[in-house]
């Protein structure tokens, strides 16, 4: 048993999750279907005595994924829990609390704040999961992964569909700001904790296949890059709406 629980916890020497295979689809098309549920069934939810129950243990459940990394650092010394490389500098860590403390409050502030970053920041983490390469399928690293980041997607759709949120072109420059806040924290912090840091992925590539592969290396130019990218995504998560309220009026 303690054999297993070792194996499970830790990571692999070498590569065990592949970027586009059955393992990274699967929790995709499964947080959709709940997605989905949660549509067609929005009217029964919202309806019902049990909602705010419904919103804490989602709620409950974001915060448990998001500490359960840290839980198994500690846990597991080997996998080395430095302080210092496990900051809380990073968008899906902030989505995740964000998401959670939006639903216990229903607040729209945050709901703002996790709507954009989700569609501009967290989704990178979907389409290449960088950080799970050596840990697949038979791995707490995996489920905690597809745990964290895809529970903040239900809990944001969750407040669309059951409490009527949606962003705005105010929203929007909210977020926006609050982002650059965060680029500033993860600047500082690449910068005084020396080559080894990278948060937010402005200082390097990854050392494992990523969609920010496609970033050059110089440092100036990949943050260019990157702030028009993020502004470029930031309009496509709003033109949906904005497409919505140009029918609307006429």
């Amino acid at each position: 048993m303690k054999e297993f629980l070792y194996y499970f916890f830790s990571a692999g020497d070498t590569i065990e999750f592949v970027n586009f295979s059955v393992a990274h689809f699967v929790p995709i098309l499964v947080a959709l279907a709940m997605i989905l549920f949660i549509y067609f069934n929005r009217g029964k939810i919202a309806q019902s005595k049990h909602e705010k129950t419904y919103r804490y243990i989602l709620a409950f459940w974001l915060i448990l994924s998001e500490m359960s990394y840290y839980w198994r650092l500690v846990g597991v010394p080997e996998l080395g829990p430095n302080p210092v490389d496990h900051l809380p500098i990073t968008v899906c860590g902030w989505v995740v609390v964000f998401s959670s403390y939006m639903l216990i409050g229903k607040s729209q502030t945050l709901f703002d704040i996790s709507y954009f970053w989700a569609f501009s920041g967290s989704i990178f983490a979907l389409i290449t999961p960088t950080v799970i390469s050596y840990t697949g399928p038979t791995r707490f690293r995996f489920y905690q992964f597809w745990f964290e980041h895809l529970l903040g997607y239900i809990a944001i759709f969750y407040m669309i569909f059951i409490h009527k949120m949606r962003p705005t072109i105010k929203s929007a420059i909210k977020a926006y700001i609050a982002l650059v806040v965060l680029a500033v924290v993860a600047y500082g912090a690449n910068t005084m904790l020396g080559p080894g840091a990278n948060y937010l992925f402005m200082a390097r590539p990854e050392d494992t296949p990523s969609i920010l592969d496609i970033l050059p290396p110089n440092y100036a130019l990949r943050l260019v890059i990157m702030a028009a990218a993020v502004t470029l995504l930031f309009a496509v998560s709003y033109l949906p709406w904005y497409i919505k309220d140009r029918k609307a009026k006429k």
